[in-house]
């Protein structure tokens, strides 16, 4: 009997999961099935019934439910505590246990760039659920922290639990010198918007790095300009790949993480 998981949220359209937790359920020689689940407003209990169940054994989860699942939750972790916000749920037993993945396949990128993030002055512009996580990551690694944001009362209020983050706008960020690495997670420069990009080019030379959430196209325009850059695939890549150490409880080796974004990098860019 196969082990079933899947990813649920509103509206998912196409996405890569399935492919990529299919590799991962080869590389732990599982014999697992990963589904997309699109779930209306009003049915998530359903989907909490059915990993109570153990008809599944966990989910991830997209828009709009990352924070609506909180209250059914009998565990958080504690750096989906903090963000709170949940992207994966495993059921032990039927009692269910939220993290948050993002925060780990964000870290991914951090540590393939090499990035020093340390004491130093690092933006993460959006107010959404990624931008939390981000957030989270770099608060964790010592960074000096900067949000920036179109809505500086609305930032405030949504991101109260981080005591160490200045909130700021463009405007503002404009203003401030030595900047090291900047993160967009806004879906500026996302399909069909490619020319929209945060930062002019002359405004990226103030930078170390750059990091963009978004993955398709490979290299967005705000991509275009920093000499150390990257894109979101590897985050995609390494949340799956937490989120199924978690579910499996046991760890992949980087050398078969490495293999599996290659292999995903290739299909989804053709290369």
């Amino acid at each position: 009997m196969k082990n079933k998981y899947a990813l649920i949220g509103e509206k998912l359209g196409h996405s890569y999961s399935p492919m990529i937790h299919k590799m991962i359920f080869e590389r732990f020689e599982i014999d697992g099935e990963y589904s997309l689940i699109e779930v209306a407003h009003n049915n998530l209990a359903e989907v909490v019934k059915k990993l109570r169940g153990s008809e599944l054994l966990g989910i991830n989860i997209t828009i709009p439910y990352k924070t609506d699942i909180l209250e059914y939750l009998d565990e958080i972790s504690e750096e989906a505590k903090q963000i709170g916000a949940v992207n994966t749920v495993m059921s032990k037993g039927g009692r269910l246990i939220g993290y948050n993945t993002d925060y780990y396949g964000f870290k991914m990128i951090i540590s393939k760039l090499k990035l020093e993030v340390k004491n130093k002055k690092n933006f993460i512009c959006g107010g959404g659920g990624s931008a939390r996580a981000v957030v989270k990551c770099l608060e964790d690694l010592g960074g000096e922290n900067y949000l920036v944001t179109r809505d500086t009362e609305k930032a405030r209020i949504n991101f109260q639990n981080f005591q160490d983050l200045n909130i700021i706008s463009y405007n503002e960020l404009r203003t401030i010198s030595e900047k090291n690495l900047i993160v967009n997670c806004t879906p500026c420069g996302m399909h069909p918007n490619i020319e929209c990009s945060i930062l002019d080019i002359e405004e990226k030379k103030e930078y170390q790095a750059g990091i963009d959430l978004i993955y398709n196209p490979q290299k967005t325009k705000f991509l275009e300009g920093f000499e150390v850059g990257e894109n979101g695939l590897l985050m995609l890549v390494g949340q799956a790949v937490k989120a199924e150490e978690i579910w499996q409880e046991r760890e992949m080796p980087e050398g078969d993480i490495q293999e599996i974004y290659e292999k995903i990098k290739g299909t989804i860019y053709k290369k």
